[in-house]
């Protein structure tokens, strides 16, 4: 992403300086905020479906964490759209039933601690959704569909008004009704119903440039406004099918971009968020490691770049509402090596991505407190612009740690936006301290 032109300063006892340039600093709420209406900020995290696996990420660890309690919203990623235009499960990239459903969890790792039996109609980390909301009765299931290497078929799924009847219809089939194929003793017509309250939409990007191979179009554009609109309406009309004492009101969000080209390529922004209960904006990856100069990845301001602040004044300038806009907060940081040039390390010719856990030029936050805590690397915070980095002469990672997120949560909170999102919950330490902080700065009075 560009430009860049970095404000780079570093300070240390300036962590109250911070909020107290919010207010001069930030947007202004627009006029679209209901007045005297304040609901609650949103906390909304990302947990995904192969965390399970090399990160050994459990639901259950959203419970023992604490985490569970302090958020409004889980989004499941992902939900797959399948070459023929609907959501599927099973013989495509990225679908996992064995995760989803068919996987048997023991008392050890179950929410509730209590094994799956091989009877079960549904099992795996859909089941533990279950109990966990059991446990935590406000908070509430997304299903996000698509995300950066699950947008391939978004294009030409939504062309017609009947593939668009079609797409909806099959992921309200699926996710909200809960009508899993079968596989041995689990799934089934209704198998998973009442997990998932609702619909994320991860489309990366429509009309405009996402992951290679993706089918770009420019009437992807209008499309999108009519596949919210058909969601809408068919989310609308199946809550309020339900016998009466469990009708209800199905949310629908996206998550949206931060590059202004990027939104004005894709999204009618003020027809959509008439349809949209909030949108997730993309608050991190501004840089990234596959880029010759390190920069910042997720500043709340910067001079002349990507920043929170630049995309929320974006979305509200193209008539999006304030309280709608939930600010997307990282828990891992983008990370060069070879860095050259001296200094602080930013803004420095760099040759490649940094080593890293499970991929280069990316690492969760809790691997980087362990570098922060080490001595070998310097904490770098730039206070005006709201973000953090680590820097030992030869490697630098840039990331969001407890002081940046509070800031980052006042801001929210002082501007009258919809909450916070993170992606994704692996990323915290086993003490859920990212989200404590996040929680803090939202409920600071």
């Amino acid at each position: 992403m560009r430009p860049r032109a970095m404000t780079k300063l570093t300070f240390g006892a300036a962590a109250a300086a911070t909020l107290g340039l919010l207010a001069t600093l930030a947007p202004t709420a627009d006029a679209h905020q209901p007045s005297g209406h304040k609901p609650e900020p949103k906390r909304i995290g990302y947990f995904t479906q192969w965390g399970i696996y090399g990160r050994n990420f459990q639901v259950k660890d959203l419970e023992t964490s604490g985490t569970a309690a302090k958020l409004s919203h889980i989004n499941y990623a992902f939900g797959v759209i399948g070459a023929d235009g609907k959501c599927l499960m099973g013989n495509a990239p990225g679908s996992d039933p064995w995760a989803d459903y068919v996987r048997p969890v023991d008392a050890a790792t179950s929410v509730d601690g209590v094994g799956d039996t091989a009877d079960q109609r549904l099992a795996g980390n859909f089941n533990e959704l279950r109990e966990l909301k059991a446990e935590n009765p406000g908070l509430k299931v997304m299903i996000s569909l698509g995300g950066w290497t699950g947008s391939a078929h978004f294009s030409d799924a939504v062309r017609t008004d009947a593939g668009r009847k079609t797409l909806v219809a099959s992921c309200i089939d699926t996710y909200i009704k809960g009508n899993l194929p079968v596989d041995g003793a689990r799934g089934g017509a209704g198998a998973a119903a009442g997990i998932f309250d609702g619909v994320d939409l991860d489309w990366e990007w429509p009309g405009s440039e996402g992951a290679p191979g993706n089918v770009i179009r420019p009437e992807d554009k209008p499309n999108f406004t009519k596949l919210v609109r058909e969601f809408r309406t068919q989310l609308d009309a199946y809550g309020r099918s339900l016998p009466k004492p469990q009708r209800k009101h199905y949310e629908l969000s996206a998550y949206v971009p931060t590059a202004p080209a990027k939104i004005d390529a894709g999204f009618e922004v003020a027809k959509i968020m008439r349809d949209f209960d909030f949108v997730n904006l993309q608050g991190y990856d501004f840089h990234v490691s596959g880029e010759k100069t390190t920069a910042q990845q997720s500043a709340l301001f910067a001079k002349n770049d990507f920043s929170v602040d630049q995309t929320v004044k974006a979305w509200l300038r193209r008539g999006a509402p304030a309280h709608k806009l939930v600010v997307g907060m990282p828990f891992y940081g983008q990370g060069w090596t070879g860095v050259t040039g001296g200094g602080d390390g930013l803004g420095q010719p760099a040759t490649g991505p940094a080593p890293a856990t499970w991929g280069a030029g990316s690492e969760d936050y809790k691997h980087l407190k362990k570098l922060a805590d080490s001595g070998t690397y310097k904490l770098h915070r730039g206070y005006r612009n709201g973000h953090a980095w680590l820097f030992d002469g030869t490697n630098l990672w840039t990331y969001d740690d407890p002081t940046v997120l509070r800031a980052k949560a006042s801001y929210v909170r002082q501007n009258g936006l919809g909450g916070a999102m993170v992606w994704s919950l692996d990323g915290d330490t086993p003490d859920g301290e990212l989200i404590t902080a996040i929680d803090r700065g939202l409920t600071r009075r």
